[in-house]
């Protein structure tokens, strides 16, 4: 084995560099002499640094632009820049495969760069985006991003490329300040050519603005101008790197509007819903109104503030609801919503109209169903939702912060994002029936357009017994809210002795015995009433004299609970006792009543009287019956 240390570094040097050829590992070197050992390491490095077979830095590959078309959209704030791009390998048959190729962007224009992306059109004429990611050259300055080719480039073999950029706030307002009546001009300053690492055999490009009101243009190649349409070139056999200011200065009065600021609150329940809320900062970023603000003129004049924004419009997807639309004084009255087949169209008309330099700020909220965007198997669960979503057409949002609330219990978050965002250190949300917080995820980004609207994907494990936490809690509040007022409302929190206040406590627990033990009796009588009829349908003699039994020693024990109580009553000198006695006496009654029912029914069974006057019996013992059980409800409900 090696012992060497320094031939254990260039080994593992090497592997990192691009892998040991054949698989060597370490353990699989065999012993060596001494002067070998002393070799492996420069043959190690020599190996290292060579570029493999096939296999070579994109900057050094033979790649030439064979034919560019420059599309240059002005007509918005943003400046939005196509480049169709015919690549072709320019080197010999000998020449490493191009499996990716060098974007670099104008100096100028790098810092203010929002979107980029490359397509390729493939076998079904479908744009399929390729790989892009940002890169360091050695010895060049500026920002450089390399492209993986979906297949690898031969040599003599071309590819199109459709490479698309977005710049935010380099269309400068020229004059500065305007006043209400006049019409807002820009500048842009940017490159007549196509900047590349690699030589441009032919070029053109066209510039298209907001308008046919143009004050000046650079004249390089004499262009040809119609209507809104600037076309330059072509330009033949332009070298790499080439610059040559390219400026323009025109009329443009649409909506400079930005997003200075926004934050966006995604709050996920298991219980079936996704609350989103939306705090906005507006600001016109166009030339700033000098002079006073006359409403009187706003509203007669047509072109009056022809560069202010009155209103926009918002998307919001199509299972939107409860929307609302409010500021720091309350709700916003002057919103319109459409609903569409695929989406919620949301008119925002701010209270004021917006002219350049002018702030406005507003928090849009809507609730979502969340069988749409959240998908489990077993405890996973992953959420699938727009990072940020569609506030108005060519929307540059100048810093946006995400917050994703996930539930409480929530574990073992992953994101899993389209693009770069900033993560922050996670925070804890607490809402109602909230115990240890929900976990939030915190994200920041910088410099967005439309393109940035994509799905992030949030993967979570949550057990779903978590799921009983807040019932439960609910369901304790309410155990310990009325146990709490059973044991006050027995508590005595008097300092003297009220023997009234005891004398009234002592009659109405005796009170609510004696109701006890009479509706028990009642309860025996119309037990009796089922051994009757049981007794008439099987004629069981012992039926019936097992229920009379039963009926006698029962009622007469609750008979002597009750004049014990009676007596009790007297002692404590209510006027109750007077009710109880009477009561008593009814009871009396209504069991002779029910004895003769059984006396009756005995007749009837051995023949001794006829139905028909049995019937006419009965009913006159029950009607009896019912009368004196009345009359004892009436006292049940006086005591």
């Amino acid at each position: 084995m090696l012992a060497d240390p320094m031939v254990n570094c260039v080994v593992a040097e090497a592997g990192r560099r691009g892998g040991l050829a054949g698989g060597l590992r370490l353990s699989s070197i065999p012993a060596m002499e001494a002067p070998a050992v002393c070799l492996l390491p420069l043959l190690l490095l020599l190996w290292a640094w060579a570029p493999a077979p096939g296999r070579a830095s994109p900057e050094a590959l033979p790649l030439v632009n064979e034919d560019v078309k420059r599309t240059v959209d002005l007509s918005s704030h943003l400046a939005k820049v196509t480049a169709e791009v015919v690549l072709a390998h320019a080197g010999s048959s000998s020449s490493p495969r191009a499996a990716s190729f060098l974007l670099a962007l104008e100096p100028e224009l790098e810092a203010r760069l929002a979107h980029l992306g490359v397509q390729v059109k493939g076998e079904d004429e479908e744009e399929n985006n390729l790989e892009v990611r940002e890169t360091k050259i050695k010895g060049k300055s500026g920002r450089f991003f390399t492209v993986t080719l979906p297949v690898a480039l031969d040599p003599g073999a071309k590819i199109s490329v459709t490479v698309e950029t977005v710049y935010t706030h380099v269309l400068q307002p020229y004059p500065t300040q305007i006043t209400q009546s006049e019409k807002q001009f820009v500048v842009f300053e940017g490159n007549h050519y196509f900047y590349s690492p690699y030589p441009t055999k032919s070029q053109s490009m066209r510039v298209k603005l907001a308008s046919r009101n143009v004050e000046s243009y650079t004249k390089l190649g004499n262009p040809t101008r119609s209507e809104d349409l600037l076309d330059y070139g072509p330009f033949r056999d332009v070298p790499p790197y080439s610059q040559d200011t390219f400026k323009v200065h025109s009329e443009n009065n649409s909506p400079f509007l930005t997003i200075t600021s926004m934050t966006r609150v995604i709050e996920v329940s298991h219980w079936g819903n996704i609350a989103v809320e939306e705090n906005v900062d507006l600001k016109h970023t166009g030339a700033v109104l000098k002079g006073p603000f006359s409403r009187y003129d706003y509203q007669r004049q047509p072109d009056s503030g022809i560069s202010s924004i009155r209103s926009f419009k918002t998307i919001l997807p199509a299972a939107a609801q409860d929307v609302y639309y409010r500021d720091e004084i309350g709700n916003v009255s002057t919103s319109h919503l459409l609903i569409l087949d695929d989406s919620v169209e949301m008119e925002i008309r701010p209270r004021f109209p917006l002219f350049g330099g002018w702030k406005t700020h507003y928090i849009v909220g809507y609730n979502l169903p969340s069988y749409e965007y959240l998908y489990n198997l077993g405890d996973q669960y992953a959420l699938k939702m727009r990072l940020v979503d569609h506030v108005f057409d060519e929307q540059v949002i100048d810093s946006l912060t995400v917050k994703i609330i996930l539930p409480e219990g929530a574990k073992n978050i992953q994101v899993d994002s389209p693009y770069e965002i900033s993560r922050a250190p996670d925070e804890l949300h607490y809402t109602y029936l909230d115990t240890f917080g929900r976990p939030v995820i915190v994200a920041h980004k910088k410099n967005l357009v439309e393109q940035h609207i994509q799905d992030i994907v949030v993967h979570y494990t949550f057990n779903k017994v978590l799921m009983l936490q807040e019932p439960l809690l609910v369901v304790a509040a309410f155990y310990i809210l009325f146990f709490t007022v059973i044991v006050y409302v027995r508590l005595d929190f008097s300092i003297t002795k009220d023997p009234a206040a005891e004398a009234r406590m002592k009659v109405a627990c005796i009170t609510e015995q004696v109701l006890t033990l009479v509706n028990k009796r009642i309860g025996l009588y119309r037990h009796f009433d089922e051994t009757i009829n049981r007794y008439k349908q099987s004629r069981d003699v012992s039926t019936l004299n097992s229920g009379k039994k039963s009926l006698e020693l029962e009622h007469k024990a609750l008979t002597s609970e009750v004049a014990l109580l009676q007596s009790r009553l007297k002692t404590e000198g209510s006027d109750l006792c007077d009710k109880v006695s009477e009561m008593q006496k009814l009871d009396a009654q209504v069991k002779e009543l029910v004895l003769k029912s059984a006396v009756e029914a005995e007749r009837l069974v051995a023949g001794k009287l006829k139905k028909d006057t049995y019937i006419e019996n009965e009913k006159l013992i029950s009607g009896k019956r019912q009368e004196l059980v009345t009359k004892i409800d009436h006292i049940l409900d006086a005591l």
